[in-house]
């Protein structure tokens, strides 16, 4: 796949704690813990004082551990990166070519949908930190290599490369974001619209979110931009 990003800096909760005292050991851990949650909630732009804030401890900790936003990243989100690297692995395991490669892309959106962090972490590229990197690198090459075995099994579009899935990705994000408050599955139902798109034979689609929950999320996001009541109650090709 042509997309890539990485992080500098610690990337697992015990590494770099070697010679730390033990409430600073216990404070590196808590700046993690709480990077996590607030990675996850509010995305990679979230601010450091409320990271610092929720684990309890000042920002000039916080930044005695961490000297720079993607040394946190990096040890907030290894786990996350592990898991999406498996998932690659995984899926190419499985007997079926499409099953696989449909299950993969459900499972990375599912991720997605419930850690921002993972979502910007995905679309995007931070400076390089070498083991993300490789960890990156080797799921890119299992998912290429699943695209090609879906093609070569004819189930999968000869036109669809690595670059659709980054779109993919970025759009599932974008959908389960804007909808999560009112139809947090609406996700599911636009991932099986684009493999249904991906593929050449009919399958069953999930429910879709109904027009009431489309109209509150486009007035909830609405408002979160500073437009609050500009929002029609109809909006074009949306509802009866």
């Amino acid at each position: 796949m042509a997309y890539h990003g990485a992080m500098g800096g610690d990337l697992h909760p015990a590494r770099g704690t070697r010679g730390l005292r033990a409430d600073a050991v216990r404070n590196r851990a808590a700046i993690i813990e709480a990077a996590r949650e607030v990675f996850a909630e509010h995305g990679l732009e979230a601010s450091l004082e409320e990271i610092a804030c929720r684990a309890g401890v000042g920002i000039a900790t916080l930044y005695r551990r961490f000297p720079g936003r993607e040394q946190l990243i990096a040890a907030a989100l290894v786990d996350k990166v592990a898991e999406y690297a498996d998932a690659a692995a995984e899926a190419l395991a499985f007997a079926d070519p499409w099953a696989g490669f449909a299950g993969y892309v459900y499972r990375i959106c599912e991720l997605q949908a419930a850690d921002r962090g993972l979502s910007d972490l995905l679309a995007m590229a931070l400076p390089a930190d070498e083991h993300i990197e490789e960890m990156r690198a080797a799921a890119n090459a299992r998912v290429i290599e699943l695209i090609d075995r879906t093609k070569a099994a004819g189930k999968l579009r000869e036109e669809f490369v690595g670059e659709d899935l980054l779109l993919l990705l970025i759009a599932s994000a974008a959908v389960g974001q804007i909808m999560r408050e009112d139809a947090p599955g609406a996700w599911r139902r636009f991932v099986a619209l684009a493999l249904d798109a991906f593929q050449r034979h009919d399958s069953c689609l999930p429910v879709p979110p109904s027009t009431a929950q489309v109209h509150q999320a486009m007035r909830r996001l609405a408002a979160s931009r500073g437009c609050s009541g500009v929002v029609a109650e109809r909006g074009p090709g949306i509802g009866p």
